[in-house]
C-alpha cells in the first residue's frame, strides 16, 4: 500500500516539473511564432537550389 503512495507522489512531482517548464517556455515566447516554421519548409528546396546553382558555376 505505501507503495501506491510513493508512485502517486512522484507522479505528482514530475507532473508539476512538466507544469512549470511549459509555463516557463510560454514566458519565454516559445511559442509566438505559428506561422514562419508552417511557411519555411516551402522556402528550404530554392535555398538548396541557389547553393546547387552556385557550386556548379564554381
Amino acid at each position: 500500500m505505501i507503495v501506491i503512495f510513493i508512485l502517486i507522489g512522484l507522479s505528482l512531482i514530475v507532473a508539476l516539473i512538466f507544469l512549470s517548464l511549459y509555463i516557463w517556455s510560454v514566458k519565454n515566447g516559445q511559442f509566438d511564432d505559428n506561422e514562419t516554421p508552417a511557411m519555411r519548409i516551402l522556402f528550404d528546396d530554392i535555398e538548396i537550389d541557389e547553393q546547387k546553382k552556385d557550386n556548379n558555376k564554381n
